[in-house]
């Protein structure tokens, strides 16, 4: 333990110590009741093949293991521990506290009294998604503005975390390896407001998954923004990346979703009407009253509806098809403007009409093609007519003479056809094509 020793040495001193007592006697009733579950306080984690002498832990298989010391034993060393949950990676911050028994480890078919250490993620000691660590109060390095940090609360019996300023000054980073130090305490991480049958997954930067309900009060009063319509237990699931940038430092505080506040954040509802919900443009005035297809605004929608909201949407595929299926219509809103960028083909095929600059639309489009071919036959036409005209006589007093000012409107209208007729061509897109 070479590379975790000199970072601990380096950082601060290990105690052998006695915690406090409210921590002794959990950890008793636990080692009593449990069958050896003790209660460990983290020193140090491996999470990445760049801590010293990884090999000499297991390698890369090492990652997720801490080391820790007992908290409530008396002890001169310190032990290390492997992550018990395959499928669940949620490792511990540095002075989180942790629950530890021993059970076989891979020498099971070789030797099967041969244990390791194994633990459960960290004690959920302030009920706080962003961390639970605990100052080390009897190490002698801890100073009355960090132990202020903490509370004491009659009511409770204990203690609350409320933070007076920015951090609890807890050291949460690795002392052997500093690739991993990018831990840092924020005071405005709120934990989520449960209700009812939820279950709900955090994570420590205000991100969430809330799998809830409708929750609404025998008099119809709302518990939150999601259910003021429906019946009670009618399913609503919230993804959720990033609590509103204007969180009060209050980390302690409960608080709920804001989907126009939240970073980023999806909603799949069943019978909820998102009431709340500030679309950015919700225009619909394309669409004709008779047809009765104009959209709910997602506002005012209570059915089953999946809304995403962020910054900005990218939906990209790098092998096949993006496609979008409707029952009835697809509608799109953009308050700047609607771009296509294509190097190949743009095809629209509908069933009745298509309707550009207005919903009241009403003059057709040409045939390109059939109107190029009606109006090159016309000029070749006229300019064989005026060609002869050109050459058109008087006959005064019985005797030809050249008519020479219809012969120069001739000429004149002529040449002007034959330009007509050689841009002609020039009168038709080639990119656009219609039926």
């Amino acid at each position: 333990m070479a590379g975790f020793e000199s970072g601990l040495t380096a950082n601060r001193q290990p105690s052998n110590r006695v915690q406090t007592s409210g921590i002794n006697q959990l950890s008793s009733l636990l080692s009593d009741s449990k069958n050896g579950i003790q209660v460990g306080r983290v020193i140090d984690i491996i999470l990445n093949k760049d801590y010293p002498n990884i090999e000499k832990y297991g390698g890369l298989n090492a990652i997720g293991t801490i080391f820790f010391s007992k908290v409530g034993f008396e002890s001169t060393g310190f032990n290390q521990a492997k992550p018990f949950f395959p499928q669940i990676t949620s490792y511990p911050l540095i002075n989180e506290l942790i629950l530890i028994f021993q059970l076989s480890d891979t020498s099971i078919g070789i030797n099967s009294s041969e244990t390791s250490y194994y633990y459960i993620n960290s004690i959920n000691l302030w009920n706080a998604p962003h961390h639970n660590g605990y100052p080390n109060l009897s190490d002698g390095v801890n100073d009355l503005e960090q132990i202020a940090d903490y509370k004491s609360t009659s009511q409770a019996g204990g203690e609350i975390r409320k933070v007076n300023d920015s951090s609890t000054e807890i050291d949460f980073n690795s002392p052997a390896n500093p690739t991993q130090n990018t831990f840092i305490e924020r005071s405005n991480i709120h934990p989520l407001q449960s209700f009812t049958g939820d279950n709900i997954f955090q994570g420590r930067w205000g991100n969430s998954i809330r799998l809830g309900s409708t929750t609404r009060l025998n008099d119809g009063v709302k518990l939150n923004d999601w259910s003021e319509v429906g019946d009670n237990g009618d399913p609503i699931t919230i993804l959720r990346n990033g609590q509103p940038l204007d969180a009060t430092n209050e980390g302690w505080v409960p608080i709920v979703e804001d989907i126009n506040k939240d970073l980023s954040s999806i909603y799949l509802t069943s019978t909820q009407k998102l009431k709340e919900f500030k679309a950015s443009s919700t225009s619909y005035k394309s669409y004709t009253t008779q047809d009765n297809e104009v959209p709910t605004p997602p506002n005012d929608y209570n059915g089953k509806q999946v809304i995403i909201n962020s910054g900005r949407l990218l939906f990209n595929t790098n092998e096949d098809h993006i496609m979008l299926s409707s029952q009835r219509t697809i509608s799109f809103n953009a308050k700047r403007g609607f771009n296509f960028d294509t190097p190949s083909n743009f095809v629209v095929e509908v069933g009745t009409t298509i309707k550009l600059g207005s919903k009241e639309a009403t003059e057709p489009l040409v045939k390109g093609n059939t109107l190029f071919k009606d109006l090159d036959f016309m000029l070749a036409a006229l300019i064989q007519l005026i060609g002869i005209i050109e050459y058109s006589n008087l006959y005064p007093g019985g005797i030809p003479a050249p008519d020479s000012a219809l012969s120069t409107v001739s000429s004149t209208t002529k040449e002007a056809l034959k330009n007509i007729k050689k841009n002609l061509k020039n009168i038709l897109s080639k990119t656009s094509k219609t039926i």
